[in-house]
């Protein structure tokens, strides 16, 4: 690709009185050496530190920093646009709240395409570059260095920034003995977009693929977010040189030579004499609107659902000699992993002989978090007669709020339009929301109030709440998904979503006719995301999926294959 030689001016303009900043505005332009129109979403952001750009500093939580957005369409070179303090923002809503004080200033453009559906619509969205739809990392985004201002208490300022600064590509990785790295172009995908799209796949081969090629194998199908590479594995051992890291998630120093090691001790799992043989495949397929499509067919997004089961799994059976049937393939994941591992088993529970869903997405949407979108009134705030008490977005095992789902929410809305953000409210609209007029997803709810749209919620309800669908279609659905279905979850899920959960369990539970056969299990005390384990800590068991669940899917194989099914050709 030819190089583009590029600069971007950002024109801070800060004028501000003893009690208000009442006139503060971001002016932008762009040389014509850029390269022509740009459309997209313009964000300056504005942190309080040094720890990291302001771009990494981004989120919901207490300390995440200040940003500001607004959509660009046909920005010509040389032409100013204005933020101003109309421009929504958060955590201030307005440029005009912003206090005096010492800033790192930065500004990013993600930089948006159009895409020509099928249906005859046109929209404009950010393309994967292989990153995973992340908007701070995206290949070919044009963002610059940060820059220190002091806002004053009053007085007018001018700052300029240079934005002369490009993504560059990702370099893919490179295939192993064990690990290939395969892409696809699929048919029903290419036609929906109106371009070509490609789905991929990190796959593990199993010990002695080459050495046995009358063997076949199982599938095993881990579900989650984009993956850069096949992770958790590793042929060689930690470098005895590695500097300890801590990890405030788990509370852990040394956290990163805990997973080297853990990477290694699977290898050595892998290769051993008496381990089982199958195939491990983790599935790429980013869509514009997220880091991946969350598996099943979609209005907005189209059908993935039977692209990835009916296109790229069947494609990497024949390349890799799978089995090639139902009865041998499994799926598991943990959270948005989770909830698809869940969702393909009831979308096509044919096609798959076991889902081991881990600390799942709502899999009920009477639990929507901590939301009854079919019942409430708001998203944000309980509903009430004179108090307006927000609903909490995310907690600690003790209970501890950290912030809402309003900050979730209006933090996506400065980083999208048009549930463009790449954020997790919006990849759900986009998943299970009808298609509307414009091309773009229908809001489930107002993305600055909260006010619910029931109407949306019933077409969720019907197309893709799981427990409802199992509930309503139980006599064709449930002699199919007996034995298959096994769901876990801590009872203190830091995003509530062992709600759901309880709410499926009772469906599952009383429903005799047949009895679902499957498991339903909880950690005490776990947050997200805990995935059956009882005995270690979620720090360890995430990294064991790849086998935690193997006596449970190797007992289901013995007792379900079919007569004549072939259970000694991957056992050597």
């Amino acid at each position: 690709m030819r190089k583009i030689i590029f600069s971007f001016w950002v024109s801070l303009v800060l004028m501000t009185s003893a009690n208000a900043n009442d006139n503060i505005s971001v002016s932008v332009d762009f040389p014509a050496s850029l390269g022509g129109k740009q459309d997209g979403r313009l964000l300056v952001m504005l942190s309080n530190n040094d720890r990291s750009e302001p771009r990494f500093q981004i989120n919901s939580g207490p300390n995440g920093q200040l940003i500001f957005g607004m959509d660009v369409k046909d920005w010509q070179p040389g032409t100013v646009l204005t933020v101003d303090n109309q421009i929504y923002g958060y955590p201030f809503q307005s440029l005009r709240d912003v206090p005096a004080g010492d800033y790192y200033v930065q500004a990013v453009i993600n930089r948006y395409k159009d895409f020509h559906l099928a249906n005859g619509k046109t929209v404009s969205l950010p393309p994967d570059r292989g990153e995973g739809q992340q908007w701070n990392r995206k290949p070919g985004n044009f963002y610059s260095k940060p820059v220190k201002v002091t806002i004053a208490e009053n007085g007018a300022q001018n700052i300029k920034i240079t934005m002369d600064q490009k993504i560059a590509p990702i370099v893919p990785p490179k295939d192993t003995k064990y690990i290939k790295h395969i892409k696809m172009k699929s048919k029903m995908l290419s036609e929906f977009w109106g371009e070509d799209v490609e789905l991929g796949a990190h796959v593990l081969l199993p010990e002695g693929f080459d050495k046995h090629p009358e063997a076949k194998y199982p599938l095993m199908i881990f579900h989650g977010h984009f993956p850069s590479d096949f992770g958790g594995f590793s042929e060689t051992p930690p470098d005895p040189n590695m500097k300890p890291t801590y990890s405030a998630r788990f509370d852990w120093d040394g956290y990163n030579i805990y997973q080297a090691q853990a990477a290694y001790d699977f290898y050595k799992k892998w290769i051993s004499e008496t381990f089982p043989r199958f195939i491990i495949i983790e599935i790429q397929h980013p869509t514009p609107y997220y880091d991946d499509s969350y598996a099943v067919n979609s209005a907005s997004q189209g059908p993935y659902g039977d692209a990835i089961t009916y296109e790229l799994i069947p494609y990497i059976e024949k390349k890799f000699r799978g089995i090639g049937e139902g009865w041998a393939r499994f799926t598991y994941g943990g959270s948005t992993g989770g909830w698809e591992a869940l969702a393909v088993q009831v979308f096509y529970p044919d096609e798959y002989n076991g889902s081991f869903a881990a600390c799942p997405d709502p899999i009920d949407f009477r639990a929507y978090t901590p939301v009854n979108i079919y019942k409430d009134k708001n998203a944000y705030y309980y509903d009430a007669d004179y108090k307006k008490v927000p609903r909490p977005g995310h907690r600690d095992y003790l209970g501890n709020v950290s912030y809402g789902i309003v900050d979730d929410n209006h933090l996506e809305a400065v980083l999208g339009s048009k549930s463009r953000s790449g954020g997790q409210y919006d990849i759900w609209e986009a998943t299970y929301s009808p298609m509307g007029e414009d091309g773009y997803p229908v809001r489930l709810w107002d993305k600055k109030t909260g006010e619910i749209n029931h109407d949306v919620a019933e077409y969720w309800r019907e197309n893709y709440d799981l427990r409802y669908i199992m509930e309503r279609d139980w006599k064709t659905l449930g002699p199919k998904l007996k034995g298959k279905l096994h769901i876990y979850v801590g009872d203190m899920d830091n995003y509530y979503l062992n709600n759901a959960v309880y709410l499926t369990e009772d469906f599952l539970e009383k429903t005799k006719s047949p009895y679902y056969a499957g498991e339903v299990d909880y950690g005490d005390r776990a947050e997200h995301c805990w995935n059956g384990d009882q005995i270690n800590p979620n720090g360890v068991s995430r990294l064991n999926y790849n086998f935690m669940y193997l006596d449970k899917i190797l007992k289901r194989i013995a007792e379900s294959a079919p007569e004549g099914a072939d259970l000694t050709s991957w056992r050597y």
